[in-house]
C-alpha cells in the first residue's frame, strides 16, 4: 500500500457532491422516476452560490442518467470551474453489475460528461460505496483501462464498507497501472469508525468532533474528504417510503447541511480531488 507523499506544503481538504435526484436511493423499489418532481437543479445552484462566495472549488460526481436528463446542471457546474467526475450511469450497486456492464456504465457516463464539458472524467465514485478492492479487484482494472486516475468509493465503515480499511488515501497497484483510492472522512471511536464526513452523520454528530477529526488528519499530512447529496440541502424536500431504520440511515436528522458546510468552508482549505491527485503525482 502506497500512502500519499508527506510534504511541508499546507494540507488541503475536499468537498465532494454526489449529483443525483432525491429519489436516487439504492435498494428502494417501486419508484417511477419519470413521475417524480425534479429538485436537483435548485439545490445544486444553492451550493454553487456558497462555493462561489468562498472562491472554492469542489468535485461533483455526476450520475450519467441525470446528466442526460439535466445537461444544463452539468454545464453550469463545469462553467463555475468545478471538477466533474463520474458516479456511474444508472445508480446501480457495482456488485450487481458484471465487468461488461460496469465498463458500459463508465463509458456511457464519460461520453455524456465529455460532450457536456469537453473533458472526460478522471475520478469515479460508486453508488452507496459499493466498490471493494478485496471483493472486486476487476473493477479497478477496468477503471485504470478507462483512464481513471482516482476512485473515491472505498469507505472505512462497517456495513457499507470495510471497517478495517484505510482512512487516508492510498495507491492501488495493478498489472495494468495504478489508481489512487481516496476514502471519505470518518472519525475513529471505541465503537469503530463513525460516518462524520457526510450523510446523516455529518448532520448528527457534534461539529467539534468533525472539526477535531479534520485537524487530526491534516496534522498528519492527510486530507479530509467530505461528501454531500443535493437532497441534504433541501430539508423540506420529499422523502421516499422506507423502514424507520433505513429512513434514518438515508435522511438522518432532516435539517439543512448548509450551515455546517459554511462553517467548514471558512475554517479549512479546500481543492478538488483531481488537484490533489495531480499534486501527489508531482511530489
Amino acid at each position: 500500500m502506497n500512502k500519499i507523499p508527506i510534504a511541508d506544503a499546507p494540507v488541503f481538504n475536499a468537498i465532494t457532491v454526489d449529483v443525483e435526484e432525491w429519489f436516487h436511493v439504492c435498494g428502494v423499489d417501486g419508484i417511477e422516476p419519470l413521475s417524480c418532481a425534479r429538485r436537483v437543479r435548485g439545490n445544486v445552484e444553492r451550493l454553487l452560490a456558497v462555493l462561489d462566495a468562498g472562491k472554492l472549488k469542489a468535485t461533483f460526481f455526476v450520475l450519467g442518467s441525470l446528466a442526460a436528463d439535466e445537461p444544463g446542471v452539468v454545464a453550469e457546474i463545469a462553467a463555475r470551474g468545478h471538477e466533474i467526475a463520474s458516479h456511474g450511469y444508472s445508480h446501480s450497486l457495482v456488485g450487481s453489475l458484471d465487468p461488461a456492464a460496469f465498463r458500459d456504465e463508465l463509458r456511457r457516463t464519460a461520453d455524456i460528461l465529455e460532450h457536456l464539458t469537453g473533458r472526460r472524467p478522471e475520478g469515479f465514485r460508486a453508488p452507496q460505496w459499493s466498490l471493494s478492492h478485496a471483493r472486486m479487484p476487476w473493477a479497478f482494472d477496468i477503471l485504470i483501462e478507462e483512464g481513471y486516475r482516482y476512485d473515491s468509493s472505498c469507505n472505512p465503515l462497517p456495513f457499507v464498507g470495510d471497517r478495517a480499511g484505510s482512512r487516508t488515501p492510498w495507491r492501488i497497484r495493478r498489472d495494468r497501472g495504478d489508481i489512487w483510492e481516496i476514502p471519505p472522512l470518518v472519525t475513529p471511536s471505541l465503537l469503530g469508525n463513525l460516518p462524520t464526513g457526510g450523510g446523516w452523520g455529518f448532520r448528527f454528530f457534534p461539529f467539534r468532533m468533525i472539526e477535531n477529526t479534520v485537524c487530526s488528519l491534516n496534522s498528519g499530512g492527510a486530507p479530509a474528504v467530505f461528501f454531500l447529496h443535493p437532497r441534504e440541502l433541501d430539508p423540506a424536500g420529499p422523502r421516499l417510503p422506507m423502514s424507520r431504520f433505513r429512513e434514518f440511515v438515508v435522511y438522518g436528522p432532516r435539517k439543512d447541511a448548509m450551515e455546517r458546510l459554511s462553517r467548514l468552508l471558512s475554517r479549512f482549505r479546500f481543492i478538488t480531488l483531481g488537484e490533489m491527485v495531480a499534486n501527489w503525482g508531482s511530489a
